[in-house]
Protein backbone atom coordinates (compact mmCIF):
# COMPACT_ATOMS: atom_id res chain seq x y z
CA UNK A 1 0.00 0.00 0.00
CA UNK A 2 1.62 3.51 -1.03
CA UNK A 3 2.19 6.00 1.23
CA UNK A 4 -0.52 8.74 0.86
CA UNK A 5 0.65 10.74 4.70
CA UNK A 6 0.15 14.49 4.26
CA UNK A 7 3.97 15.53 6.56
CA UNK A 8 6.84 14.76 4.61
CA UNK A 9 9.07 12.46 5.94
CA UNK A 10 13.06 14.20 5.02
CA UNK A 11 14.17 17.28 4.98
CA UNK A 12 14.25 19.76 1.46
CA UNK A 13 18.02 20.52 0.29
CA UNK A 14 18.56 24.01 1.44
CA UNK A 15 18.17 26.75 -1.43
CA UNK A 16 20.03 29.55 -2.46
CA UNK A 17 18.25 33.19 -2.41
CA UNK A 18 16.95 34.91 -5.01
CA UNK A 19 19.73 36.71 -6.96
CA UNK A 20 17.79 39.99 -7.23
CA UNK A 21 17.60 39.97 -3.20
CA UNK A 22 20.94 39.54 -2.66
CA UNK A 23 24.31 41.39 -3.58
CA UNK A 24 25.05 44.39 -5.08
CA UNK A 25 21.19 44.07 -7.34
CA UNK A 26 19.55 43.04 -4.20
CA UNK A 27 20.66 46.48 -2.66
CA UNK A 28 19.91 48.62 -5.56
CA UNK A 29 16.47 47.04 -5.73
CA UNK A 30 15.67 47.78 -2.28
CA UNK A 31 17.22 50.98 -2.12
CA UNK A 32 17.09 52.67 -5.18
CA UNK A 33 14.37 51.21 -7.37
CA UNK A 34 12.10 50.09 -4.50
CA UNK A 35 8.95 51.83 -6.20
CA UNK A 36 8.34 53.96 -9.10
CA UNK A 37 8.75 57.24 -7.29
CA UNK A 38 11.98 56.38 -6.21
CA UNK A 39 13.37 54.97 -9.35
CA UNK A 40 12.59 58.20 -11.16
CA UNK A 41 14.52 60.07 -8.47
CA UNK A 42 17.09 57.68 -8.69
CA UNK A 43 17.37 58.32 -12.56
CA UNK A 44 17.59 61.75 -12.14
CA UNK A 45 20.31 61.56 -9.40
CA UNK A 46 22.51 59.51 -11.63
CA UNK A 47 21.94 61.93 -14.56
CA UNK A 48 22.89 64.90 -13.09
CA UNK A 49 25.80 62.97 -10.74
CA UNK A 50 27.00 61.96 -14.66
CA UNK A 51 26.93 65.67 -15.69
CA UNK A 52 28.94 66.90 -12.25
CA UNK A 53 31.26 64.06 -13.09
CA UNK A 54 31.59 64.45 -16.90
CA UNK A 55 32.89 68.37 -16.68
CA UNK A 56 34.78 67.49 -13.17
CA UNK A 57 36.85 64.52 -14.14
CA UNK A 58 38.52 66.37 -17.11
CA UNK A 59 38.89 69.86 -15.09
CA UNK A 60 40.72 68.05 -12.45
CA UNK A 61 42.97 65.25 -14.35
CA UNK A 62 43.25 66.96 -18.15
CA UNK A 63 44.99 69.85 -16.22
CA UNK A 64 48.62 71.46 -15.74
CA UNK A 65 50.70 71.52 -12.97
CA UNK A 66 53.95 72.50 -14.53
CA UNK A 67 52.80 75.98 -15.99
CA UNK A 68 54.33 78.78 -14.25
CA UNK A 69 52.03 81.42 -15.08
CA UNK A 70 48.41 81.05 -16.37
CA UNK A 71 49.42 82.87 -20.07
CA UNK A 72 51.31 79.19 -19.89
CA UNK A 73 48.59 77.02 -18.85
CA UNK A 74 46.43 78.34 -21.24
CA UNK A 75 49.07 77.80 -24.29
CA UNK A 76 49.46 74.13 -22.88
CA UNK A 77 46.07 73.33 -22.88
CA UNK A 78 45.79 75.10 -26.41
CA UNK A 79 48.46 72.81 -27.81
CA UNK A 80 47.62 69.78 -26.11
CA UNK A 81 43.53 69.78 -25.96
CA UNK A 82 42.98 72.66 -28.33
CA UNK A 83 41.19 74.83 -25.96
CA UNK A 84 41.51 76.65 -23.05
CA UNK A 85 38.50 75.89 -21.32
CA UNK A 86 37.35 73.08 -18.96
CA UNK A 87 41.08 72.51 -17.59
CA UNK A 88 42.42 73.10 -14.11
CA UNK A 89 45.65 75.09 -13.97
CA UNK A 90 47.26 73.68 -11.15
CA UNK A 91 50.80 75.06 -11.50
CA UNK A 92 49.42 77.87 -9.36
CA UNK A 93 49.21 75.47 -6.48
CA UNK A 94 52.71 73.79 -7.13
CA UNK A 95 54.20 77.34 -7.40
CA UNK A 96 52.40 78.57 -4.44
CA UNK A 97 51.38 76.07 -1.76
CA UNK A 98 54.43 76.93 0.60
CA UNK A 99 52.57 80.13 0.45
CA UNK A 100 49.23 78.59 1.08
CA UNK A 101 50.27 76.43 4.14
CA UNK A 102 52.77 79.13 5.82
CA UNK A 103 52.50 82.10 4.90
CA UNK A 104 55.52 84.61 5.14
CA UNK A 105 57.21 82.16 7.92
CA UNK A 106 60.30 82.28 7.62
CA UNK A 107 61.35 79.28 5.08
CA UNK A 108 64.66 78.33 6.83
CA UNK A 109 62.46 77.87 10.71
CA UNK A 110 59.37 75.87 8.47
CA UNK A 111 60.89 72.88 11.03
CA UNK A 112 59.61 74.68 13.90
CA UNK A 113 55.55 74.63 12.70
CA UNK A 114 55.96 71.10 11.44
CA UNK A 115 57.12 70.09 14.55
CA UNK A 116 54.54 72.33 16.45
CA UNK A 117 51.93 70.28 14.58
CA UNK A 118 53.15 67.11 15.24
CA UNK A 119 53.38 68.00 19.05
CA UNK A 120 49.81 69.14 18.86
CA UNK A 121 49.03 65.78 17.92
CA UNK A 122 51.22 63.99 20.14
CA UNK A 123 49.39 66.33 22.90
CA UNK A 124 45.45 65.44 21.73
CA UNK A 125 47.05 61.70 22.02
CA UNK A 126 45.53 61.24 25.67
CA UNK A 127 42.75 63.57 25.48
CA UNK A 128 41.41 61.95 22.46
CA UNK A 129 42.70 58.04 22.93
CA UNK A 130 43.44 57.86 26.51
CA UNK A 131 42.56 54.12 26.45
CA UNK A 132 45.08 53.65 23.64
CA UNK A 133 47.93 56.36 24.98
CA UNK A 134 50.69 55.78 27.24
CA UNK A 135 50.39 57.64 30.74
CA UNK A 136 53.75 59.50 29.97
CA UNK A 137 51.97 61.24 27.00
CA UNK A 138 49.95 63.27 29.67
CA UNK A 139 53.13 65.24 30.20
CA UNK A 140 53.36 66.16 26.61
CA UNK A 141 49.62 67.55 26.90
CA UNK A 142 50.57 69.46 29.88
CA UNK A 143 54.07 71.17 28.53
CA UNK A 144 52.24 71.72 25.19
CA UNK A 145 50.42 75.63 25.45
CA UNK A 146 53.83 76.89 27.07
CA UNK A 147 56.29 75.09 24.70
CA UNK A 148 53.99 75.56 21.32
CA UNK A 149 53.98 79.13 21.36
CA UNK A 150 57.58 79.44 21.89
CA UNK A 151 58.56 77.35 18.92
CA UNK A 152 56.29 79.35 16.72
CA UNK A 153 57.42 82.94 18.05
CA UNK A 154 60.90 82.01 19.48
CA UNK A 155 62.62 84.12 21.62
CA UNK A 156 63.94 83.34 24.98
CA UNK A 157 63.23 79.92 27.01
CA UNK A 158 62.53 81.83 30.18
CA UNK A 159 59.21 83.49 28.81
CA UNK A 160 57.19 80.13 28.55
CA UNK A 161 58.77 78.89 31.92
CA UNK A 162 57.66 82.16 33.81
CA UNK A 163 54.26 81.60 32.05
CA UNK A 164 54.27 77.74 33.56
CA UNK A 165 54.86 79.21 36.49
CA UNK A 166 52.05 80.90 37.03
CA UNK A 167 49.89 78.08 37.67
CA UNK A 168 52.52 76.17 40.55
CA UNK A 169 51.89 80.22 42.03
CA UNK A 170 47.81 79.79 41.89
CA UNK A 171 48.21 76.21 43.10
CA UNK A 172 50.42 76.77 46.33
CA UNK A 173 48.37 79.54 47.33
CA UNK A 174 45.29 77.96 46.94
CA UNK A 175 46.23 74.91 49.10
CA UNK A 176 48.12 77.51 51.56
CA UNK A 177 45.04 80.04 51.63
CA UNK A 178 42.31 77.01 51.78
CA UNK A 179 43.60 75.42 54.64
CA UNK A 180 42.83 78.98 56.29
CA UNK A 181 39.99 80.47 54.95
CA UNK A 182 38.05 78.14 53.28
CA UNK A 183 37.59 76.98 49.30
CA UNK A 184 36.26 79.58 47.71
CA UNK A 185 38.19 82.28 49.78
CA UNK A 186 41.39 80.27 48.63
CA UNK A 187 40.18 79.91 45.03
CA UNK A 188 39.67 83.39 44.77
CA UNK A 189 42.92 84.16 45.70
CA UNK A 190 44.55 81.83 43.97
CA UNK A 191 43.44 83.16 40.48
CA UNK A 192 44.15 86.64 41.70
CA UNK A 193 47.87 85.08 42.36
CA UNK A 194 48.07 83.84 38.90
CA UNK A 195 46.65 86.95 37.89
CA UNK A 196 49.09 89.17 39.45
CA UNK A 197 52.21 86.94 38.26
CA UNK A 198 51.57 86.79 35.19
CA UNK A 199 50.50 90.58 34.45
CA UNK A 200 52.98 92.36 36.31
CA UNK A 201 55.94 89.65 37.56
CA UNK A 202 56.48 87.40 35.11
CA UNK A 203 57.64 89.72 32.27
CA UNK A 204 60.36 91.59 34.64
CA UNK A 205 61.26 88.25 35.57
CA UNK A 206 62.05 86.87 32.53
CA UNK A 207 63.74 89.70 31.26
CA UNK A 208 66.60 89.39 34.57
CA UNK A 209 66.63 85.98 33.79
CA UNK A 210 67.12 86.20 30.20
CA UNK A 211 69.85 89.04 31.02
CA UNK A 212 71.60 86.78 33.14
CA UNK A 213 71.49 83.45 30.65
CA UNK A 214 70.25 83.81 27.21
CA UNK A 215 68.79 80.44 25.58
CA UNK A 216 66.79 81.13 22.84
CA UNK A 217 65.60 80.56 19.33
CA UNK A 218 65.03 82.84 16.50
CA UNK A 219 62.10 85.78 17.49
CA UNK A 220 59.63 85.52 14.50
CA UNK A 221 57.11 88.66 14.32
CA UNK A 222 53.33 88.18 13.97
CA UNK A 223 52.90 89.55 10.60
CA UNK A 224 55.31 86.83 9.14
CA UNK A 225 52.11 84.50 10.50
CA UNK A 226 49.76 83.63 7.58
CA UNK A 227 48.28 81.11 5.62
CA UNK A 228 46.81 77.64 6.58
CA UNK A 229 49.08 77.72 9.63
CA UNK A 230 47.36 80.52 11.24
CA UNK A 231 44.00 78.88 10.70
CA UNK A 232 45.58 75.73 12.76
CA UNK A 233 46.99 78.28 15.19
CA UNK A 234 43.68 79.78 15.71
CA UNK A 235 41.37 77.61 15.20
CA UNK A 236 43.60 75.04 18.19
CA UNK A 237 43.51 77.62 20.12
CA UNK A 238 40.04 78.63 20.22
CA UNK A 239 38.36 75.67 20.39
CA UNK A 240 40.53 74.22 23.35
CA UNK A 241 40.07 77.10 25.58
CA UNK A 242 36.38 77.85 24.52
CA UNK A 243 35.37 74.17 26.11
CA UNK A 244 36.68 74.92 29.26
CA UNK A 245 35.50 78.25 29.65
CA UNK A 246 31.74 77.11 27.87
CA UNK A 247 31.22 74.72 31.20
CA UNK A 248 32.13 77.62 33.30
CA UNK A 249 30.01 79.57 32.31
CA UNK A 250 27.12 77.24 31.32
CA UNK A 251 27.86 76.04 35.22
CA UNK A 252 27.39 79.71 36.18
CA UNK A 253 24.12 80.22 34.37
CA UNK A 254 22.63 77.87 36.04
CA UNK A 255 24.02 79.06 39.86
CA UNK A 256 21.75 80.34 42.51
CA UNK A 257 24.23 83.22 43.14
CA UNK A 258 22.74 86.09 41.38
CA UNK A 259 25.80 87.85 40.94
CA UNK A 260 27.36 85.06 39.16
CA UNK A 261 23.99 84.22 37.22
CA UNK A 262 24.14 87.76 36.02
CA UNK A 263 27.33 88.09 34.20
CA UNK A 264 27.26 84.85 33.05
CA UNK A 265 23.97 85.43 31.70
CA UNK A 266 25.38 88.90 30.14
CA UNK A 267 28.13 87.61 28.56
CA UNK A 268 26.41 85.02 26.39
CA UNK A 269 23.80 86.99 25.39
CA UNK A 270 26.01 89.64 24.41
CA UNK A 271 28.39 87.78 22.39
CA UNK A 272 25.94 85.71 20.47
CA UNK A 273 23.73 88.81 19.75
CA UNK A 274 27.04 90.25 17.79
CA UNK A 275 28.26 89.22 14.47
CA UNK A 276 32.11 87.60 14.60
CA UNK A 277 33.15 90.13 12.47
CA UNK A 278 32.23 92.93 14.52
CA UNK A 279 34.48 91.35 17.30
CA UNK A 280 37.51 90.94 15.24
CA UNK A 281 37.56 94.51 14.47
CA UNK A 282 37.04 95.45 17.48
CA UNK A 283 40.21 93.14 18.27
CA UNK A 284 41.99 94.99 15.40
CA UNK A 285 40.84 98.39 15.79
CA UNK A 286 39.61 99.49 19.25
CA UNK A 287 40.98 97.83 21.16
CA UNK A 288 43.92 99.56 21.86
CA UNK A 289 42.13 102.74 22.23
CA UNK A 290 41.26 101.70 25.75
CA UNK A 291 45.18 100.11 26.61
CA UNK A 292 47.49 102.47 27.99
CA UNK A 293 49.61 104.41 25.71
CA UNK A 294 52.34 102.73 24.69
CA UNK A 295 50.88 99.14 25.16
CA UNK A 296 51.99 96.88 22.47
CA UNK A 297 49.27 94.13 22.31
CA UNK A 298 49.66 91.24 19.59
CA UNK A 299 46.99 91.33 17.04
CA UNK A 300 47.39 87.77 16.32
CA UNK A 301 47.07 87.10 20.17
CA UNK A 302 43.78 89.87 20.39
CA UNK A 303 41.90 87.73 17.78
CA UNK A 304 42.77 84.48 19.81
CA UNK A 305 40.66 86.09 22.44
CA UNK A 306 38.25 87.37 20.67
CA UNK A 307 37.51 84.01 19.27
CA UNK A 308 37.88 81.96 21.95
CA UNK A 309 34.91 84.20 24.15
CA UNK A 310 32.69 83.93 20.68
CA UNK A 311 33.47 80.12 20.58
CA UNK A 312 32.91 80.02 24.92
CA UNK A 313 29.15 81.62 24.62
CA UNK A 314 27.75 79.31 22.40
CA UNK A 315 29.73 76.14 23.85
CA UNK A 316 27.91 77.02 26.95
CA UNK A 317 24.33 76.67 25.54
CA UNK A 318 25.87 73.34 24.24
CA UNK A 319 26.84 72.17 27.86
CA UNK A 320 23.35 73.87 29.71
CA UNK A 321 21.14 71.63 26.91
CA UNK A 322 23.27 68.88 28.24
CA UNK A 323 22.89 69.83 31.45
CA UNK A 324 18.80 70.68 30.87
CA UNK A 325 18.49 67.16 29.59
CA UNK A 326 19.56 65.05 32.43
CA UNK A 327 16.78 64.16 34.64
CA UNK A 328 16.21 65.25 38.54
CA UNK A 329 17.17 62.25 39.84
CA UNK A 330 20.84 62.60 38.99
CA UNK A 331 21.12 65.57 41.29
CA UNK A 332 19.30 63.82 43.54
CA UNK A 333 21.71 61.18 43.74
CA UNK A 334 24.82 63.17 44.17
CA UNK A 335 23.42 64.62 46.99
CA UNK A 336 22.16 61.62 48.34
CA UNK A 337 25.97 59.98 48.38
CA UNK A 338 26.94 63.47 50.36
CA UNK A 339 29.08 65.14 47.19
CA UNK A 340 29.47 68.67 47.61
CA UNK A 341 28.81 70.90 44.29
CA UNK A 342 32.02 70.09 42.76
CA UNK A 343 32.17 66.75 43.37
CA UNK A 344 28.66 66.10 42.16
CA UNK A 345 29.26 68.10 38.95
CA UNK A 346 33.03 66.21 38.47
CA UNK A 347 31.91 62.64 38.89
CA UNK A 348 28.27 62.35 38.27
CA UNK A 349 26.40 65.59 36.04
CA UNK A 350 29.58 66.81 33.78
CA UNK A 351 30.62 63.45 32.41
CA UNK A 352 26.75 63.21 31.05
CA UNK A 353 25.84 66.58 30.26
CA UNK A 354 29.36 66.27 28.44
CA UNK A 355 28.18 62.83 26.46
CA UNK A 356 24.85 64.37 25.45
CA UNK A 357 26.28 67.05 23.92
CA UNK A 358 29.36 65.49 21.64
CA UNK A 359 26.91 66.38 18.54
CA UNK A 360 26.98 70.33 19.49
CA UNK A 361 29.86 70.57 21.02
CA UNK A 362 31.73 68.86 17.39
CA UNK A 363 29.54 71.20 15.29
CA UNK A 364 30.81 74.72 17.10
CA UNK A 365 34.04 73.33 16.72
CA UNK A 366 34.19 72.83 13.07
CA UNK A 367 31.79 76.20 12.77
CA UNK A 368 34.74 78.00 15.01
CA UNK A 369 37.16 76.42 12.99
CA UNK A 370 35.85 77.61 9.32
CA UNK A 371 35.07 81.24 10.64
CA UNK A 372 39.08 81.65 10.99
CA UNK A 373 39.02 82.84 7.55
CA UNK A 374 37.17 85.81 8.73
CA UNK A 375 40.64 87.27 9.85
CA UNK A 376 41.03 88.00 6.17
CA UNK A 377 39.20 91.01 6.50
CA UNK A 378 41.10 93.08 9.11
CA UNK A 379 44.69 92.34 7.51
CA UNK A 380 45.61 88.95 8.73
CA UNK A 381 46.87 86.92 5.63
CA UNK A 382 45.54 83.71 6.39
CA UNK A 383 45.03 81.49 3.42
CA UNK A 384 42.17 83.23 2.00
CA UNK A 385 43.92 86.81 2.21
CA UNK A 386 46.92 84.72 0.39
CA UNK A 387 44.75 83.69 -2.16
CA UNK A 388 43.83 87.59 -3.09
CA UNK A 389 47.40 88.29 -2.70
CA UNK A 390 48.19 86.03 -5.14
CA UNK A 391 45.52 86.40 -7.68
CA UNK A 392 46.97 90.03 -7.64
CA UNK A 393 50.30 89.18 -8.70
CA UNK A 394 50.51 89.37 -13.22
CA UNK A 395 51.49 85.86 -13.57
CA UNK A 396 48.39 84.27 -12.06
CA UNK A 397 45.94 87.35 -12.59
CA UNK A 398 42.13 85.43 -13.51
CA UNK A 399 43.21 82.32 -11.59
CA UNK A 400 40.37 81.35 -9.37
CA UNK A 401 39.12 77.71 -8.57
CA UNK A 402 42.07 76.59 -8.16
CA UNK A 403 43.19 78.27 -5.58
CA UNK A 404 39.62 77.65 -3.43
CA UNK A 405 39.47 73.71 -4.63
CA UNK A 406 43.02 73.35 -2.59
CA UNK A 407 41.72 75.81 0.40
CA UNK A 408 38.28 73.51 0.51
CA UNK A 409 40.45 70.73 0.54
CA UNK A 410 43.03 71.61 3.66
CA UNK A 411 39.57 72.58 5.54
CA UNK A 412 37.58 69.34 4.31
CA UNK A 413 40.39 66.92 5.83
CA UNK A 414 40.19 68.56 9.37
CA UNK A 415 36.50 69.31 9.57
CA UNK A 416 35.77 65.78 8.18
CA UNK A 417 38.69 64.33 10.49
CA UNK A 418 36.40 66.40 13.70
CA UNK A 419 33.39 64.79 12.35
CA UNK A 420 34.53 61.56 12.42
CA UNK A 421 36.16 61.88 15.74
CA UNK A 422 32.57 62.86 17.08
CA UNK A 423 31.24 59.68 15.01
CA UNK A 424 33.55 57.33 16.96
CA UNK A 425 33.25 58.94 20.62
CA UNK A 426 29.26 58.64 20.71
CA UNK A 427 29.77 54.99 19.35
CA UNK A 428 32.50 54.54 22.00
CA UNK A 429 30.27 56.30 24.78
CA UNK A 430 27.06 55.00 23.47
CA UNK A 431 25.09 58.18 23.44
CA UNK A 432 22.39 57.02 20.96
CA UNK A 433 19.34 55.04 21.53
CA UNK A 434 19.52 51.04 21.31
CA UNK A 435 16.80 50.17 19.83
Amino acid sequence: MSDQSFVRTEMLPELDPPASTVGIVGWARENLFSGWVNSVLTVISLGFIYYILAGLIPWVFQSSWAAESLTECREIFKEKYGTTHGHACWGVVNDRWLQLLYGFYPDHLYWRVNLALVLTLLALAPILFSERSPKQMIYVTAAYPFVMPWLLWGGAIWGPITAALGFVVGYYAYRFFTNMLGGLAGLIIAVLATLIWWFVLASPVADLLTSILNIGIESVQSRQFGGFMLALLLGIVAIGCSLPLGILLALGRQSDLLIVKTICVGFIEFIRGVPLITLLFVASLLLNVFLPPGTNFDVILRVMIMMTLFSAAYMAEVVRGGLAALPKGQYEGADSLGLNYWQAQQLIIMPQALKISIPGIVSTFIGIFKDTTLVSIIGLFDVIGLSNAIRADTAWNGIYWELFAFIAVLFFIVCFSMSRYSMYLERKLQTGHKR
